[in-house]
């Protein structure tokens, strides 16, 4: 069984393996900040929001989220909550000034359900009371260390980090907040997925490993290209911030990288059906996009 096991899994890495392009970016080691915040100890995930870079420590921790000013590394903004979360892993866009928060690690597999938080951010300490909503595997406890949300249709998917091969699971399109939410299997995932990100078009995704980034079309999943990242101690989260990604590690005071994004990457995100019919409804208007 170990045997067929290992075949299976490398039948599944093997697209996202084989997506590998000459021309992809390199390993270029490039600083964008530092954390000056000493509470920032173990980063397990990125986000965006306003132009502030928004962070979480992994398991153990409290209830909150940091918001860091990426031109000097430091904390403006602190969310807290209760009750405290039980393994807290990945961030996602969750529209302006919001983060999806995701407490959906499971290293045990033994939680029957996860849990997703839709958290207010920005400048300033704040108390909140945040929008919950339960998660639910078809096929039992999965341990996870991502989650993306579509940039237009705000969509949430949860990428799980099986160590061969993950899997790509959608959640329902309106979540509700009372009953458990079903997600739905939709596509397979590289191996070792610690943290995830929509390109701006929401036509691609970028998935990171611990030494590796792959590019997959949306909503295909289908592999478009690969690169190795910079080296990190335990790299676990990333973030589109203009032509770039941001990726940070977990540890002190450590530093969040700067790296391009591959040549494929433009032409893939307009390459969303949904971006595709806002340009078309933007030209027939005549408003600039």
């Amino acid at each position: 069984m170990r045997g067929r096991g290992l075949l299976v899994a490398a039948v599944v890495a093997t697209p996202f393996l084989m997506g590998a392009a000459a021309g992809a970016p390199g390993s270029a080691d490039r600083t964008a900040f530092r954390f000056a915040d000493p509470d920032i100890v173990e980063s397990s995930g990125l986000a965006m929001s306003d132009g502030l870079v928004v962070t979480t420590n992994d398991s153990g921790d409290s209830g909150r989220v940091f918001t860091v000013d990426p031109a000097t590394g430091t904390t403006v903004g602190l969310t807290s909550w209760s009750p405290d979360p039980v393994d807290v892993e990945a961030l996602a866009s969750a529209g302006r000034g919001h983060v999806w928060v995701g407490d959906i690690g499971d290293n045990q597999h033994q939680r029957d359900s996860v849990e997703v938080l839709r958290v207010p951010v920005g400048r300033g300490d704040v108390t909140a009371t945040p929008e919950a909503y339960e998660l639910v595997y078809p096929d039992g406890p999965r341990d996870a260390e991502a989650i993306v949300a579509h940039p237009l249709t705000g969509r949430l998917h949860v990428i799980t980090k099986g160590i061969f091969g993950g899997t790509v699971y959608a959640a329902p399109a309106r979540l509700d907040p009372d009953e458990p939410n079903l997600l739905e299997e939709v596509a397979d995932a590289p191996g070792i997925v610690t943290d995830a990100t929509f390109l701006p078009g929401g036509g691609g995704v970028v998935l990171r490993t611990y030494t590796d980034a792959y590019l997959a079309s949306y909503p295909s999943w289908q592999p478009v290209t690969s690169w190795e990242l910079p080296q990190q101690d335990q790299g676990e989260g990333v973030t589109v911030a203009g032509r770039d990604l941001l990726i940070s590690t977990e540890g002190a005071r450590s530093r969040v990288l700067e790296v391009p994004l591959p040549p494929e990457a433009g032409a893939t995100d307009l390459q969303s059906p949904a971006w595709t019919a806002l340009r078309w409804l933007a030209t027939a208007r005549g408003l600039p996009l």
